[in-house]
């Protein structure tokens, strides 16, 4: 495979890598359970690449049900610094799709070793992070050949809402988990508007396309509490010229989601959307999805 038909395949497993999770969503809420701290729980979370985007989706849901701070580490504080800090009484979580990025996992035994409870949440449970961790959770999303993480970065969304919900309360019910699979199902079957969209956007470059109103906007929205103030920005960018894109649940959106997904939720189908987005757009520029230059699968940070 090639030409971002490896891409393609992966995207289109992300139902029955989520189904996995919330086969295994009560074991995992006791696993969790059983190691957290006595309250208040409070937690750090130390990522990288697309797993530091996860960590930053994380961070709210976290928050929401810890109700205290959550922190995203400072690696290089450890790594290059030298700096000991005390994470007694707290909760470190490290998100890496391999498990073998040397920095999260010097980081986490670091972490460990000055009194954090460590929980890894990793695809390769044979992995250094995972044998650093107190708990490895496992995304369960099997062998991930393309370079941009799909069905691994919609699986580590899972297990921080899943996280969020072994710590506290949850702006969603349990039944709502079927609902994000469906909808991820839905958006899967459905790439029109993400072919439209890109035959649009295939034209903008980079730094250049910035100085221009003519650059594109993606604006995510879900129905909820922001979902007015995205609404606001999109008409106001319009105003000066710029072009936007809605991902949204809603019926007039331009890369539509399935309505009735908790917004916090929300953005487990929105990342699918924009994985679409991200492979037509790759097609329409003649570039392989599946090995973009300059990247690699693992981030080889120290």
């Amino acid at each position: 495979m090639s030409g971002g038909a490896l891409m393609a395949a992966e995207i289109a497993e992300q139902p029955a890598v989520l189904g996995r999770l919330i086969d295994a969503r009560a074991e995992l809420l006791a696993e969790v359970r059983a190691i957290l701290p006595p309250a208040p729980i409070r937690v750090v979370i130390v990522a990288r690449g697309s797993s530091d985007h996860a960590a930053v989706y994380g961070r709210y849901l976290l928050e929401y049900a810890a109700r205290t701070p959550v922190a995203l580490a400072a690696p290089s504080l450890h790594t290059r610094y030298g700096v000991d800090t005390d994470y007694s009484g707290y909760v470190a979580i490290a998100v890496s799709q391999s498990g073998r990025t040397p920095e999260i996992v010097s980081v986490l035994e670091q972490m460990r070793a000055s009194g954090a409870t460590t929980i890894a949440v990793t695809n390769e449970l044979d992995s250094p992070l995972a044998r650093a961790a107190g708990l490895a959770l496992a995304l369960q999303a099997g062998d991930e050949r393309s370079i941009p993480a799909t069905k691994t970065f919609t699986a580590q969304l899972a297990i921080f809402a899943l996280l969020a919900e072994a710590i506290g309360p949850v702006p969603w019910r349990p039944t709502s988990w079927q609902r994000v699979v469906a909808a991820v199902e839905a958006v899967i079957g459905d790439v029109n508007p993400a072919t439209q969209v890109a035959a649009e956007i295939a034209d903008a470059h980079g730094l250049i396309a910035v100085l221009d109103t003519e650059l594109p906007l993606l604006a995510f929205s879900a129905a909820g509490s922001t979902a007015g103030d995205v609404d606001a920005l999109s008409r106001q960018v319009r105003r000066h010229g710029g072009r936007v894109f809605s991902i949204a649940d809603t019926a007039d959106a331009d890369l539509a989601l399935p309505a009735a997904v908790p917004e916090a939720l929300a953005a487990i189908p929105a990342a699918v959307r924009a994985q679409q987005l991200a492979l037509a757009l790759a097609s329409y520029r003649g570039l392989d999805a599946d090995a973009p230059t300059g990247l690699s699968k693992v981030t080889a940070t120290v």
